[in-house]
């Protein structure tokens, strides 16, 4: 299984970027899927989660700003983040607990490849 991240990138403070992750391999099913974020010499903290009926969580730092949401239908998971700010800036990791086809009596936790949102001031 793997996530395929993508929609990081550099943008003003109070600006917008959209995230993506979408998950391929051999999936039975998806349960949470989140987003996380490590800023540089900090440690990687939870962004916002969402369950596979759709309840959501979010750091304090996002609510109201950031909206996390997934289509189940694609095994994908986006990010709307607004009103960008400077303390935003990290690499943003895509997480997911999958039950693949091979193994469905478990959770197999994934990780996607990082991606550099940069918030400049």
């Amino acid at each position: 299984v793997q996530l395929q991240v993508s929609g990081g990138g550099l943008v003003q403070a109070g600006g917008s970027l959209r995230l993506s992750c979408a998950a391929s391999g051999s999936i039975f099913s998806i349960n949470a899927m989140g987003w996380y974020r490590q800023a540089p010499g900090k440690q990687r903290e939870l962004v916002a989660a969402i369950t596979s009926g759709g309840s959501t969580n979010y750091a304090d730092s996002v609510k109201g700003r950031f909206t996390i949401s997934r289509d189940n239908a694609k095994n994908t998971v986006y990010l709307q983040m607004n009103s960008l700010k400077p303390e935003d800036t990290a690499v943003y990791y895509c997480n997911a607990d999958v039950i693949t086809t091979t193994h469905l009596d478990r959770y197999l936790e994934v990780w996607g490849q990082g991606t550099v949102v940069t918030v400049s001031s």
